[in-house]
């Protein structure tokens, strides 16, 4: 049966992202470092005070440019104490990433910590260090409900683009409420209320599932992003001395976890949360065994432009399945048609309709209006729906390369080796990998009297965009297959240089 959308949204004039009078404490793992509730309000009004003295309020953008640390939270929080917009730029940027990021967004401010950066402009912008900016605030803050109109823009996340076009998530303060609250009610409070994050701040997931949903909800929050082979090893042991209730993280986590680190009995620990990239139904009663039967293991489903999760299960082991993600969390599922006619249940491109959706890509209207039809966001997964509403996921229909989570756009990459003076024409494509779900892989013609090799073009791309987004995997090639309309198709440059 066709179906019309229905967000299923609470509209409220200036719905609430924050109360600090519930915060609790925020401890950075790697420097052993806690901010009581206390220190957090007073550094969160002490931000805001300086903002307001710059002139910074509703309308104005500010770009965060460092993360993972109770002074990224405290900052946050006081750009939306201002009523203004916050861009989580990831702090890996290159130099010229974050220039193209400021040029793009015109900011009214980029904040930085301990950085490079910390002095002067970029792009004609001004940079702030605020731990230097003005002294810091002794006395506690008195708690305060932190909220922004319905419609207005309160977070912008970059999913990619950062050397080419660029492709910013936008955030209103519904969407961003909305999510925090149906993950609430989809989790119980007494679940969050310690919570670890192994997971970067500057995307959904991390930032979202695993940081602002248990601040929400008063719990403490344990941050210990991008711990590595070494910290991986050790996760157990900061499980238990933190005593964790709560954790979110990737496939490619667990992967190393469950190689390196002895299982151990974690009382505490009550949910663990597995998201971001596809979850196999071996791997699934790999991690619930590590954890221990009294653990609830979910496989999530979500996107940047949902706001993270939007649908989760947690089955018996008689039901686990590869792709199987569960029921929506708020909003409905369904499948699309070429038509573009959505239907209840169905196998085809899975779109949702969310009150945590985005309201569309920031100054891309082109790929807002191609995202989002009628109310339905298409999410690019190929899929089922069942008739009880429950997703199983399939596929990919667009051509993004998701290692880890973080979606990289193949053509961003293309036209940055073609650049190269020794490049003629290169394709990107994702090929599948044990840690990663996937990982970039490149096909290169070189000019004629090329004297670049693959260490020289490796090298050349990490001067210039982040290591994520460097291709793992170089083929150099006399020739990239072409479609007899003389297209390339990824699929195919894929099988002939991989065999898959």
């Amino acid at each position: 049966m066709s179906v019309n959308p229905a967000s299923g949204s609470r509209h409220v004039d200036n719905p609430v992202l924050i109360d600090t009078a519930r915060l609790s404490s925020i401890t950075d793992v790697h420097r052993d470092e806690t901010w009581n509730a206390g220190r957090l309000r007073a550094e969160t009004t002490r931000i805001a005070r300086a903002l307001a003295e710059r002139g910074v309020g509703p309308g104005d953008t500010i770009v965060i440019f460092h993360g993972g640390t109770p002074a990224f939270f405290s900052e946050l929080l006081a750009t939306w104490s201002a009523g203004a917009c916050a861009v989580c730029a990831n702090p890996s940027l290159t130099p010229g990433e974050l220039e193209h990021i400021v040029e793009f967004v015109q900011p009214v401010l980029v904040t930085v910590r301990d950085d490079e950066h910390r002095h002067g402009s970029i792009a004609g912008v001004d940079v702030v260090d605020f731990s230097t900016e003005t002294p810091t605030m002794d006395d506690d803050a008195p708690g305060r409900v932190i909220s922004l109109p319905a419609d207005a823009p309160a977070l912008i996340l970059f999913t990619s683009g950062t050397t080419g076009d660029p492709k910013g998530v936008v955030h209103t303060g519904s969407s961003l409420a909305a999510r925090l609250r149906l993950n609430r009610e989809a989790m119980g409070d007494d679940v969050l209320s310690a919570s670890l994050c192994v997971l970067p701040t500057h995307f959904g997931h991390g930032l979202i599932g695993n940081c602002l949903t248990p601040l929400s909800a008063g719990g403490s929050l344990f941050l210990f992003p991008n711990p590595g082979m070494p910290g991986c090893a050790r996760l157990a042991a900061v499980l238990a001395e933190h005593a964790v209730t709560f954790m979110s993280s990737v496939p490619s986590l667990w992967k190393v976890v469950t190689r390196l680190c002895p299982a151990r009995p974690l009382p505490s620990l009550s949910r663990v949360h597995v998201g971001s990239a596809p979850l196999s139904a071996t791997q699934w009663r790999e991690i619930r065994a590590w954890c221990g039967d009294h653990v609830d293991v979910w496989n999530l489903y979500g996107l940047t432009e949902t706001a993270n999760w939007t649908a989760g299960a947690c089955p018996g082991d008689a039901e686990l399945a590869d792709g199987l993600v569960g029921k929506m969390w708020g909003g409905r599922a369904g499948v699309r048609a070429d038509d573009g006619s959505v239907t209840t249940n169905g196998t085809g491109e899975i779109v949702l309709n969310t009150p945590s959706c985005m309201s569309g890509y920031y100054r891309r209207p082109d790929l807002t209006e191609a995202a989002i039809e009628n109310g339905w966001y298409r999410t690019g997964d190929y899929g089922q729906v069942d008739a009880d509403g429950t997703i199983r996921l399939l596929g990919r229909l667009k051509t993004e390369i998701n290692r880890a989570g973080m979606k990289i756009l193949p053509e961003e990459i293309d036209l940055l080796l073609e650049r190269h003076d020794d490049v003629e024409e290169a394709c990107t494509f994702g090929v599948p990998d044990e840690f990663h779900g996937e990982c970039v892989a490149v096909a290169v013609r070189l000019r004629e009297n090329a004297v670049a090799n693959e260490a020289a073009l490796r090298d050349w791309c990490l001067s210039r965009i982040r290591r994520d987004c460097v291709p793992e995997r170089w083929y150099v090639v006399d020739e990239i297959p072409k479609t007899d309309r003389g297209k390339i198709n990824r699929d195919n440059v894929r099988r002939a240089c991989t065999g898959i």
